[in-house]
């Protein structure tokens, strides 16, 4: 059976940039742009050329893509053709291949938030297309607030579309700007606009989550007849964000009738790099990539409970609805409280030990991690902590270096602009290969800011390892979680700590003391073991 094409439009430069919070340079969407030209999408939207210097930089710099590179702006205003337009004027000169002009086709907006006639509108609409067109441009029009304003108005709504149709336009994009239209009646809509003379061929469907069923409507979309599907990495967009591609894209694929009915530019190669790909622009971002998240998080495919752990163990489809790896991503057994033999093997198997079914060391290992989750210890997020600890009961955990004491202090005082500022400083002294090492290290970043104790421990622990120096060099540490397990006076700290290193390795280690620094200190200690043992370090 011949599979129809569905075509991937990524708007992560434009209408991810809008997220609250969000706001890259030039350099970082020349570095997302390249990870979307390898992923397969169609098209990659950079921006709005003449917005702002950062979009307007991007497209004088960005080299030859294998995607359709579109540029984005609106529709010439009112009073002016359009190529007397300065605003679209700037769209065109950006020089891409493709446009995308967003317009409106709800008629309150047009009449309130223009303060035009819908016949200005429309005609407006009409000579946009035409402009781009005649430059041999493809043309995009972005039908805002379509769905609402074809609940208000369809007879008015689908004329705006015809306009841009008839003009020339390649792709109409029905748009919930809003974000409040439910999947079954995006379903509908588009049915209806394909039934009154809009080639589903040349439709495309643009969602906001606010429902929080983006993708619900988009695929929704697709199965009435649209096909192209607008979205982001990662959902990244404004309020509540848009469709998230890293959860469309795998669905397109792997999940049936989608991937029966239709392909994409997508390899499966490339589907293979997408939760790279996902955490690559959350690093970017600066921010801790959701755990939860379909597909590409790393709990996606975590088995705490014992039950599901030793059917995972016989066949992994018992509990996962697709292989990890084909998304790049991988299947998790964290250690808790609830966990029986099964689980436990599972995960000594995943870190390469292989322990034979009734070992008396397993129930040794699992009455420790009971023992410790009752003081507050939690080894299901803290995965490297916990096979420390296995590997340490089953006497195969080498004892690298000795902390022989650490000392933390912090001041707060004045600087020379006569500000009230804080420094912290560490002074750690370890035994490696019986020689004594001190280390002395500020809080300080490159910019001159108070990072924290735990930050100047942490550069202090990390400044003279002898032998074992060179790998833990390119060690940073990439979050930081605190949390009070116990109330009143006998209040305890867990601390996570989550590290990376220069092999894309992410880790997270746990600590737990009364005192904060002192939790923080053995999480970081456990960090820094583990990267050894992982490093083929010998003890």
């Amino acid at each position: 059976m011949t599979r129809e094409r569905l075509y991937l439009y990524d708007t992560t430069l434009r209408d991810g940039q809008q997220t609250q919070g969000v706001q890259f340079s030039t350099a970082e969407k020349l570095k997302i742009a390249a990870a979307l030209d390898a992923l397969g999408v169609d098209h990659i939207e950079g921006g709005w050329p003449g917005a702002n210097p950062t979009d307007s930089a991007f497209f004088e710099e960005v080299g030859q893509t294998r995607a359709t590179l579109t540029a984005f702006g609106m529709t010439k205003r009112a009073g002016r053709s359009a190529a007397n337009d300065e605003v679209l004027a700037a769209v065109t000169n950006a020089g891409t291949p493709a446009v995308c002009l967003v317009g409106k086709t709800h008629d309150f907006h047009v009449t309130t938030a223009l303060g035009i006639t819908l016949e200005e509108n429309i005609a407006n609409i009409a000579a946009s297309v035409s402009h781009l067109v005649g430059q041999g441009r493809e043309a995009l029009f972005d039908a805002e607030h379509f769905f609402d304003g074809y609940k208000a108005n369809a007879p008015y709504a689908l004329d705006c579309l015809r306009a841009a149709l008839e003009a020339g336009a390649r792709w109409i994009v029905l748009c919930d700007t809003n974000g409040g239209t439910l999947p079954h009646e995006i379903g509908q809509i588009v049915q209806d606009v394909i039934e009154k003379g809009i080639p589903g061929d040349r439709l495309g469907i643009h969602t906001h989550n606010d429902t929080e069923t983006a993708v619900a409507g988009s695929l929704a979309a697709v199965m009435a007849g649209a096909r192209q599907i607008q979205g982001t990495l990662n959902g990244l967009g404004e309020r509540c964000g848009n469709a998230n591609l890293t959860a469309l894209i795998p669905t397109l694929l792997l999940k049936a009738p989608y991937k029966d009915l239709f392909e994409t530019g997508v390899s499966m190669e490339a589907l293979a790099g997408l939760t790279r790909t996902s955490r690559m622009l959350d690093d970017i971002l600066n921010r801790v990539p959701q755990k939860q998240v379909a597909y590409v998080g790393a709990s996606a495919f975590a088995h705490k409970a014992g039950l599901h752990a030793s059917a995972i163990l016989k066949d992994p489809t018992t509990y996962e609805h697709i292989d990890p790896g084909l998304v790049g991503n991988r299947r998790v057994v964290p250690m808790s409280n609830q966990a029986g033999q099964s689980n436990l093997r599972r995960r000594l198997s995943e870190m390469g030990l292989v322990v034979d079914k009734g070992d008396p060391a397993l129930a040794r290992i699992l009455d420790r991690v009971k023992a410790r989750e009752t003081e507050g210890y939690s080894y299901d997020t803290a995965q490297a902590s916990f096979e420390l600890l296995a590997r340490d009961e089953l006497g195969m955990l080498p004892e690298f270096f000795e902390v022989k004491r650490y000392r933390v202090t912090v001041e707060r005082r004045k600087n020379k602009y006569d500000r009230m500022v804080s420094l912290s400083e560490a002074v750690v002294v370890v035994k490696v290969d019986g020689e004594k090492k001190l280390s002395v290290s500020e809080s300080m970043d490159e910019a001159g800011n108070d990072r924290g104790p735990v930050n100047a421990l942490s550069k202090a622990l990390a400044k003279d390892l002898g032998r074992y120096q060179e790998a833990i060099d390119d060690m940073r540490l990439v979050d930081f979680k605190v949390r009070i397990t116990q109330g009143g006076t006998e209040a305890v700290t867990r601390v996570i700590i989550d590290s990376e290193d220069g092999q894309g390795r992410r880790w997270a280690t746990v600590g737990v003391s009364a005192n904060i620094v002192d939790a923080s200190f053995e999480a970081l200690l456990d960090a820094v073991r583990w990267k050894l043992v992982r490093d083929g370090g010998q003890g």
